[in-house]
């Protein structure tokens, strides 16, 4: 397993947006912004990077037919995918911190049938979808997170489009969300698929990293230790392995992510979330950040306290 240095990432920009008073309702979600607020997105970047993030995400999350529906998507995907690039970049390039590195961006190529939903998953669209969200982004992002992912057949093929289309070879990093609700349980993705064969499957596709995000804090220790288990056996050290939890309840396996406002959790507060962190490292992630609700006050004490650790 890879050992080195934390990377901060950013936390959850939907949740952020809707605190901030963004444009942001259903069925559109962060989409919503993205189209009518795009200065309010580069706000909350550039309160992630304040708050010592050194990778930031494109709000390119809900940029999907389940979000801003089939018309609008073929009219204007790669377009708004484009916009979710140069504003991140953007954020970026005018919060240059002297005593830091440059912050990357991360392009977010999110679930493309909708969060939790491996019941929706088409692969025979998958092609269709992603080609334009990966063209508007590849010109402004320093590497790919495929995020929130809930089975493997859908990473994979994504991988292998960006092999084809990003001639540049940009990192590729997949993130998968787990069951919450099965605490004692060898973890599995929300398909029902296991995170060993998940990370066996990477290994093959040749991923750079390996992450678990909005889930419970609580189901990723274990999905570390199976993650850095498997790529020791597989002679796969060099892959990282990262975690960002939302700070959701635990979702049923009907619970349908981002169709309505989940309450949130109060007791993530960030000195507890930095205690799930910690946790998290000594466990062998080296990329921590948060999601849904989880703020620039988070990744703060997440920097405070981690970075150099």
């Amino acid at each position: 397993m890879t050992t080195g240095k934390v990377t901060i990432l950013d936390g959850g920009i939907g949740r952020e947006l809707e605190r901030q008073g963004a444009p942001f309702k259903q069925p559109e979600w962060s989409a919503l912004a993205m189209i009518e607020a795009p200065w309010a997105v580069k706000q909350i970047h550039k309160a992630f990077i304040a708050s010592g993030a050194s990778v930031i995400t494109t709000n390119s999350y809900a940029l999907v037919p389940f979000h801003i529906g089939e018309e609008q998507f073929k009219k204007q995907s790669r377009t708004l995918a484009a916009g979710a690039g140069k504003t991140a970049r953007a954020a970026v390039n005018e919060t240059r911190i002297k005593t830091r590195p440059r912050t990357r961006v991360a392009g977010s190529i999110p679930p493309l049938f909708g969060s939790y939903r491996a019941d929706l998953y088409r692969p025979e669209r998958v092609v269709e979808i992603a080609t334009p969200l990966i063209e508007g982004l590849c010109p402004y992002i320093d590497l790919w997170l495929c995020e929130t992912q809930s089975l493997i057949d859908e990473p994979v093929r994504i991988k292998s489009l960006t092999d084809h289309l990003d001639i540049s070879g940009k990192p590729f990093w997949v993130s998968f969300t787990l069951d919450d609700l099965h605490l004692n349980r060898e973890p599995v993705l929300r398909s029902g698929e296991s995170v060993a064969d998940a990370v066996k499957a990477m290994v093959h596709a040749k991923v750079d990293a390996v992450l678990f995000n909005c889930c419970q804090p609580e189901v990723i220790s274990q999905a570390i230790k199976v993650t850095r288990h498997q790529l020791a056996r597989l002679g796969a050290g060099d892959i990282e392995i990262g975690a960002y939890a939302n700070a959701f309840p635990p979702q049923s396996e009907d619970a349908k992510a981002n169709e309505e406002l989940n309450d949130m959790r109060r007791d993530l507060t960030p000195l507890s979330y930095l205690n799930w962190a910690r946790k998290w490292v000594r466990e062998g992630a080296t990329l921590i950040g948060g999601c849904c609700g989880i703020g620039p006050e988070h990744i703060s004490v997440l920097s405070e306290n981690l970075v150099g650790a």
